[in-house]
């Protein structure tokens, strides 16, 4: 006779429980990126929206950034780091290999013994997690699921790539997610379309740097070897990005069964001011909605930017506890993700 294998007993929907973020204490404002590139405040701000971001001093690493958005999430949450059962990280720009920085993250903030891993979706990243958290608590594999999005993306930028050098900005956003009785966060659209992976991307692999490949790499103005760096095609990401993720956020409010009118927020991606006003006309948005605009002095946190979209939305007072909110993420890869949640 064949075995039977026991079926899994989560709870019956996942919601946000909390939510917490970090910004590192270093603002620099567009005069500071104009010392490397030669533009105009006026120009970065008509280009993205952009006048001021974070970067992290030396003390500010990825680990710390997540403990202290982490435990913001934590406290808001109204649990204690010991009711964590996983650690979630989305993140590009935590340099080691080898251990998951996630692990790290789970010990230092007290969680037990927790599992824990990191992803690797670009801007994407916290939407993936968000899923995957869902899934876990309705499953039963965890019932309160840390996920945080995190960057120091000051690591990787050219500063001297006036293509990219005014975008990018460091910090950490955090979310609980855990049981509901209702459902909290609707079905996720999300996909990838790796043809178009070159149009976002690492200018070099790590592996040039290895002895004989020294000569290969490219060199900044002085001379010296430059640092792996994110580079893109701000072309044709503006238009995959305005045309495409448009229909994917129309996806996702399909699959919640919610329409535009019922919406309270927006929380895209902070890739690009004119980006967010286009997929706000795309999708036919009311005035009522409000519209995380945190690009303007966050920047571009890639993984962090939707949690610290979030986590400043609800603090402004903007929105509120209950709201029902739009989330989508998108990036290099290309990958996206977009789900319909209700706000802690």
């Amino acid at each position: 006779m064949t075995a039977k294998i026991s079926p899994s007993k989560g709870a019956p929907y996942a919601r946000i429980l909390g939510v917490g973020g970090y910004r590192p204490s270093r603002v620099v404002p567009n005069e500071v990126i104009l010392e490397h590139i030669d533009s105009s405040d006026e120009w970065i701000r008509s280009r993205s929206g952009i006048a001021s971001r974070h970067w992290a001093g030396p003390e500010e690493t990825v680990a710390e950034m997540s403990l202290e958005a982490g435990g913001k999430a934590i406290a808001d949450a109204g649990i204690s780091a010991a009711d964590i059962d996983a650690v979630i990280v989305a993140t590009v720009s935590h340099f080691k290999q080898t251990p998951a920085i996630a692990t790290e993250i789970a010990h230092r903030i007290g969680a037990g013994k927790p599992a824990a891993f990191d992803i690797s979706a670009g801007c994407a990243g916290f939407t993936y997690g968000l899923t995957l958290a869902k899934s876990m608590v309705v499953e039963g594999t965890a019932t309160n699921v840390l996920v945080i999005g995190v960057e120091r993306l000051s690591d990787l930028t050219d500063k001297e790539d006036r293509a990219t050098a005014f975008l990018f900005g460091d910090g950490a956003g955090a979310v609980i997610v855990g049981p509901s009785t209702v459902p909290a966060i609707g079905p996720t659209v999300w996909g990838s379309e790796g043809d178009k992976a070159e149009t976002i991307k690492q200018t070099v692999p790590w592996d040039r740097f290895r002895i004989g490949d020294v000569e290969q790499l490219p060199l900044d103005s002085t001379g010296k070897v430059k640092f792996p760096a994110i580079t893109q095609e701000g072309q044709a990401v503006f238009r995959w990005a305005v045309f495409e993720m448009a229909k994917v956020a129309q996806q996702a409010l399909d699959a919640a069964g919610i329409t535009a009118d019922q919406l309270d927020a927006f929380i895209p991606h902070q890739a690009n001011m004119r980006i967010i006003d286009s997929m706000i006309k795309a999708l036919k948005l009311p005035d009522h909605v409000a519209v995380a605009r945190d690009i303007e002095t966050t920047g571009n946190t890639s993984a962090a930017s939707i949690p610290l979209a979030m986590e400043r939305l609800l603090a402004t007072g903007e929105a509120k506890s209950g709201d029902t909110a739009l989330v989508i993420g998108f990036g290099a890869g290309l990958v996206y993700a977009a789900t319909v949640v209700t706000l802690p």
